[in-house]
């Protein structure tokens, strides 16, 4: 369990029977319904409901104070999401999940001293199947080798668990813990998420941990949205499951599976229609790119030779969309047959000779390109991405030219980049 900030510092002694978990719903992009909750903790007082996450904060509280007050809360949570006697609150919906943090270091330190999971008794006490319920192991500073934390959470994995990491990108929740920890879901740091929208490289981590999250198999969750901009991003990036005052704070309600879906819908068909139009826009720029070197082959003549292409592409240079900052000729081996044309200013090109020979086979776009090209003539546009040398966002339009090779063509915009940035 983990509490909300507070601006009061709570005491270090809580009055028993005094705490009660919250319920902040995670919802299911793709599904539009409300997949889960997170448990907060809170403390009753006679000035109201305050959070706990000061309490839990505070280092002068002993790590069993800390342990015994959240064990109790995560009892109280598993009691409530189950709908046990006693409790205010019907079940939790059917197929909803219950989110509880747990800190490595109590993990370790209760399973290393005892053996025992307390969670998963608690889970049998109460009814409620471990495969609804996600460990989120919380940011913190872990001591202990990271390889021993694993066969911890491991037992929870055998139970039918899900695992989850929270504030990816953020402390010490590092690349390491992810390896091999191996989680269902990473949780995402809002602080990057708000940052995205101003620096170019935030967004480029963040779609990074998207990646990541699609080569371990796990689900990105980006936690803290309050905006539809913030939303907007977080389906940019790839989210699957989003969090945060959008959609709900933290209640002591469970919400209607489908709450929310008119307020995701939207999003997601704002997103639809934004990657449409940036569809369309890229296609009608790859045509007119694509008339511009059939122009240039017809008044040319296809030969070999690095003279050769760089002579056919002076003749396409005058032809070229102002967005276009570099063009260059590949075989499809992938070595550069061409000089790089580099766009200065304006109209005017440099020519950079020392590329003839260099080999971008590697580079991501560059097989997909050329196995899309093998079904017949056209253009095919990259995602965009942020180039090596300009660190500007741009996508790269390859068209096979016969005799000469495979035209790259690296391209930007002003507003196309704005739209993918959210800027």
């Amino acid at each position: 369990m983990k509490g909300q900030a507070a601006a009061a510092k709570q005491p270090h002694k809580i009055p028993a029977g005094r705490t009660m978990p919250y319920f902040q719903p995670i919802v299911a992009l793709d599904s539009r319904q409300v997949m889960g909750y997170e448990a907060l903790g809170r403390l009753a007082t006679s000035e109201g409901v305050r959070s706990l996450g000061p309490f839990f904060e505070d280092r002068t509280v002993s790590m069993a104070d800390h342990i015994r007050v959240d064990r109790r809360l995560r009892e109280q949570a598993l009691k409530t999401f189950a709908g046990g006697k006693g409790t205010a609150l019907a079940p939790a919906p059917d197929g909803t999940k219950l989110f509880l943090n747990l800190k490595p270091s109590w993990i370790f330190e209760t399973y290393a001293r005892t053996g025992d999971l307390p969670t998963l008794r608690l889970m049998d006490k109460h009814g409620v199947d471990p495969g609804r319920v996600v460990i989120e192991i919380t940011e913190e500073a872990f001591t202990e080798p990271m390889e021993q934390l694993r066969p911890v959470v491991d037992v929870y994995r055998r139970a039918g668990c899900l695992i989850a990491i929270d504030d990816v990108g953020s402390g010490f929740s590092n690349l390491d813990r992810i390896a091999r920890l191996q989680p269902h879901v990473l949780k995402i740091d809002i602080h990057m998420l708000r940052e995205s929208g101003k620096h170019t490289g935030y967004y480029g981590v963040l779609r990074s941990f998207s990646t990541l999250a699609d080569q371990i198999g796990a689900s990105l969750l980006v936690e803290g949205v309050e905006t539809e901009l913030e939303l907007q991003r977080a389906i940019e990036i790839g989210a699957r499951y989003a969090q945060g005052f959008l959609f709900a704070p933290a209640e002591p309600v469970f919400h209607p599976p489908l709450g929310f879906s008119s307020l995701i819908g939207r999003g997601l068909e704002l997103r639809r229609l934004r990657m449409l139009e940036a569809g369309r826009h890229w296609r009608a720029k790859a045509c007119r790119l694509r008339t511009a070197v059939d122009r240039a082959r017809r008044e040319g003549e296809a030969a070999s030779g690095g003279a050769v292409e760089d002579a056919f592409i002076e003749q396409l240079l005058p032809d070229l969309d102002d967005s276009c900052i570099r063009v260059y000729l590949c075989g499809e081996d992938g070595i550069q047959l061409s000089a790089n044309y580099r766009r200065e200013a304006g109209d005017v090109w440099s020519r950079e000779t020392s590329y003839r020979g260099f080999n971008w086979s590697w580079r991501p776009y560059f097989i997909p390109a050329f196995v899309r090209l093998e079904a017949g003539p056209g253009a095919i546009v990259s995602s965009d991405y942020t180039d090596l040398d300009s660190t500007r966002r741009i996508r790269t339009v390859c068209i096979p030219v016969p005799g000469y090779g495979l035209l790259f063509a690296d391209m930007t915009e002003a507003r196309e980049t704005e739209e993918e940035t959210g800027a």
